[in-house]
């Protein structure tokens, strides 16, 4: 086997974000999923996320007032691609999957290790509640950025990021997409 090396460049990796105040019913739903969700599945998924609740990885796949934000995210990973890299997601025929979706509940000193969601095309952070002394969120360990209530964080799944020791309340869905062929989703709706 041949040893695999790395050279580290320094380049402008893409951390998007989108005001969601608007679609206030859908992120309502969101956090009415967790608390589901803590109740038919209480035990905290184990992980690198050190909160008092961590809903199962496939929590979309359990809770259907997940899918809306789902479908959301999907899209707005198809706005960016054509926005920031000219590139129409849906004309090469390739569509995205949520590959995991979960809700994480932090309360104080609550935090989550440095970590990436490799080999997640995109990753998603969309903060349902946000105190304003809450833990940030820190990219590649040099990057801060603030939860605010309503936005959603999205970035390459490589990128490392982690979560200090939180503050206040602090509650967030987080999610993985894939890129598939678009052939598979019509293969995969005419399965079902």
């Amino acid at each position: 086997m041949n040893k695999v090396n790395m050279l580290e460049v320094d380049t402008k990796a893409p951390i998007f974000w989108v005001d969601m105040t608007a679609y206030a019913p859908m992120l309502q739903a969101a956090r009415e999923a967790i608390d589901e969700l803590r109740i038919s599945h209480p035990e905290s998924t184990p992980s690198n996320v050190k909160a008092v609740y961590m809903s199962p990885w496939k929590s979309h796949l359990l809770n259907e007032k997940l899918h809306p934000l789902c479908l959301h995210a999907m899209a707005t990973a198809k706005q960016a691609s054509k926005d920031f890299w000219n590139t129409d997601i849906d004309a090469l025929n390739l569509d995205f999957m949520i590959a995991d979706c979960w809700g994480v509940i932090y309360e104080e000193s609550d935090e989550t290790i440095l970590h990436s969601h490799y080999p997640s095309d995109f990753s998603a952070v969309i903060y349902l509640e946000a105190d304003e002394n809450c833990a940030p969120i820190i990219f590649e360990q040099k990057l801060v950025v603030n939860p605010q209530p309503n936005v959603m964080i999205m970035f390459p799944g490589y990128m490392r990021h982690e979560v200090p020791q939180n503050h206040g309340k602090r509650s967030i869905i987080a999610l993985n997409m894939n890129k598939i062929p678009s052939a598979a989703i019509l293969a995969h709706t005419q399965k079902a």
